[in-house]
């Protein structure tokens, strides 16, 4: 109802109006963005000899752009700063390549020596197989299906006809001294050449940088100057952050590898190592491959199958460790991209540009992102790619109830509990939920069975977050959490800067500096308080009475439940207000008014020391001025928007406020004519 005023939207207008404009307000593709993309995407494939060089260098530019900058700061001028920072770099590189080739030379030489050692293993395999051998009765099966078909082939030769031996032919070609030197070098001379422009064109982007950032802002987003620079700005830190911390995570993945598999005995060790810290750069299928390769050579040199064993323990340890602790430590895994887009990325890039596409993939997808959040025709992007939640918590969380899902809409609420006190989730998630199904019905798109289903589903979240409350409530009643040492502070200010490590502690650290920072948060105790909590109008009413009723809980209050349908004039009669201090009634509807004065003037008539609150439910906060005239107008002990007002008017211990009474209207009768004396009496 809030959000239909704020966009203008008057709660009678047709359903159908309000789902276009809701349509209308999402991101969508148009079609000159769609063959944008398109013909984007062609260029890329058809043009990939010169766009890929150039996104090689752009990429690289990212990533040696802090080291220049950190050169310059040293007082070393820009030309020699580029110039050692992008040959120290290719220097890198040319030494990883030298030494990956002369130990893949050394490895085809000594594959003859473990012949011996694969035909064991393969004979083993075939006399441990199930049955006979498995893998013998597959050759033969194979082999007999083989002669069959080369008997059908083989056509009878004529009787009158003498068979004819073949004779050999040996061709010899005589090629020229330049030719020779032509097929030697020339498969060399486009991988030296691509890598010879890449270093100039890496040179000459770090010389210009700063008039290439211009000009492609004077090209692209002249008219909005904050938008293109914090696009640029974030592009190159995300991207450059990126590649920094994955060769860091990779370094120190490749050390440990290196050394395990030199211990084991596993022949060239730093080819393994080498392998694997280049192709952790491959999103998943990479380290799958660097452990593959050295699992084959341990295979081969060995007799037995225990080097086998202790090589992959090597590699699953690792990788533990590497994702458990040391990317979360560096946040080397932090893109900005899902799971699922850096496979689909994978997959596009590598059909795109090839290996070195499936190595750039999420860098490139990383700019992308970036794009799609700064620019918004490119919008889709970030949706489809992004990591962050593309709807809001309160609409996910409805999305969850119109689904009849409680237990994934609990899953969520369990997660923003970590961080969140239970009043904050409902103050800022669940109610704006239930006032988006409001809406829905106001509208007329929500028909009852769904609002059944909605309001079903959110008591059932209520349920759920039983227990949730409970630790909620003993955290509150345990005095080292109520009371802090003082001396802790500064201490606790220091843990508020480090790291999220773990979630427990991140919880209790943010809901002290949460009560020591935020006074208007912090509730009263209701203990020895009686609550009476009452939906107003519907289902929706009476969840959300639900939810206030376990806030209240928590603060140690005494509090009973009454649905919408107890509150008719016959159901007020037979509730039972003898021992409740205060009843709570709550409305999703803001046009309620008047149905909530006739509801505070029959529930103080049943009970004249009642105090009575009303609730209507907004997403605007609290308002004191229109809360005192509401509270004025209907004679109610208290008027709140939020679940902090109404826990605090709840649980206040003001003398209730007496009921007025109503000015009687007197009905105006219509003078009676004076009778007529009887004839006689006349005469």
């Amino acid at each position: 109802m809030a959000a239909n005023r704020r966009n203008g939207m008057h709660p009678s207008e047709p359903g159908l109006v309000g789902v276009v404009s809701a349509a209308m307000a999402l991101p969508r593709m148009s079609l000159p963005t769609v063959a944008t993309v398109v013909a984007a995407v062609a260029a890329l494939y058809f043009g990939r000899e010169v766009f890929l060089p150039i996104a090689i260098a752009l990429l690289l530019t990212f990533a040696l752009a802090p080291l220049v900058s950190a050169l310059k700061r040293l007082g070393i001028p820009r030309l020699p700063a580029v110039i050692a920072s992008v040959l120290g770099a290719f220097t890198v590189l040319a030494l990883f390549s030298f030494i990956v080739a002369t130990q893949v030379s050394e490895l085809a030489q000594n594959i003859p020596l473990y012949q011996s050692n694969i035909l064991t293993k393969v004979r083993s395999l075939k006399e441990t197989g199930v049955g006979g051998g498995v893998i013998a009765r597959l050759s033969e099966a194979i082999e007999r299906v083989g002669q069959e078909l080369d008997s059908q082939e083989t056509s009878p030769p004529a009787a009158d006809q003498p068979r004819r031996e073949p004779v050999p032919v040996e061709i010899i070609a005589r090629e020229r001294p330049l030719q020779v030197l032509q097929n030697l070098i020339g498969p060399l001379i486009s991988p030296l050449a691509s890598a010879g422009l890449i270093v100039v064109v890496v040179i000459f982007m770090l010389l210009e940088r700063e008039d290439l950032r211009d000009r492609f802002i004077r090209l692209v987003g002249y008219g909005d100057l904050h938008r293109t620079t914090e696009a640029l700005q974030e592009a190159g830190k995300r991207v450059g952050r990126y590649l920094l911390m994955q060769l860091v995570v990779n370094i120190v993945y490749a050390i440990p590898v290196t050394a395990g598999l030199w211990v084991l005995g596993i022949p060239n060790a730093l080819l393994w190592g080498l392998l694997a810290l280049a192709l952790r750069f491959v999103p998943y299928i990479g380290p799958i491959i660097g452990a593959l390769l050295p699992l084959f050579l341990a295979l081969a040199v060995a007799p037995g199958w225990s080097l086998v064993l202790w090589t992959a323990g090597l590699f699953v340890a690792m990788e533990m460790i590497t994702g458990n602790v040391v990317e979360p430590w560096l946040y080397g895994s932090r893109t900005g991209l899902s799971p699922l887009a850096i496979i689909v990325a994978a997959i596009f890039w590598t059909w795109l540009w090839g290996p070195l596409g499936l190595v750039l993939s999420t860098p490139l997808t990383v700019c992308l992102v970036v794009l799609g959040r700064h620019v918004p025709q490119f919008e889709f992007l970030d949706v489809l790619f992004g990591n962050e939640p593309v709807l809001e918590p309160h609409a996910r969380l409805y999305q969850r109830l119109l689904a009849g899902d409680p237990e994934e809409a609990t899953d969520h609420a369990e997660e923003m509990l970590e961080e969140k006190y239970l009043f904050e989730f409902y103050d800022k998630v669940a109610i704006p939920a239930l006032l988006l199904g409001e809406q829905d019905r106001v509208r007329g798109v929500m028909g009852d069975e769904q609002r059944r289903r909605v309001a079903a589903s959110a008591q059932m979240l209520v349920a759920n977050l039983d227990d949730s409350a409970r630790e909620e409530a003993e955290e509150d009643d345990d005095p080292a959490t109520v009371e802090p040492a003082t001396a802790d502070k500064d201490k606790d200010k220091d843990k508020d800067k480090d790291k999220d490590k773990d979630k427990d502690k991140d919880k209790d650290k943010d809901k002290q500096a949460q009560a020591e920072g935020e006074d208007d948060t912090e509730l009263p105790d209701g203990t020895d308080m009686s609550v009476l909590c009452a939906g107003g109008r519907g289902e929706l009413d009476d969840a959300a009475a639900a939810m206030l009723a376990q806030v209240l809980e928590v603060q140690g209050a005494t509090v009973s439940k009454a649905s919408f349908a107890d509150m008719d004039p016959t159901g007020i009669r037979r509730l039972e207000l003898d021992a409740v201090d205060t009843v709570v009634v709550g409305f999703l509807n803001l046009d309620s008014v008047k149905h909530a004065r006739f509801l505070v003037r029959r529930l103080k008539r049943a009970k004249a020391a009642l105090r009575v609150g009303i609730v209507f439910w907004s997403e605007d906060g609290d308002d004191k001025e229109t809360e005192v005239e509401l509270a004025n107008d209907i004679n109610a002990d208290f008027v709140a928007f939020g679940m902090v007002e109404a826990v605090l008017g709840a649980l206040s211990s003001d003398p209730p406020v007496a009921l007025k009474v109503a000015a009687k209207r007197r009905m105006r009768r219509r003078p009676r004519p004076a009778k007529k004396a009887p004839l006689a009496a006349a005469k």
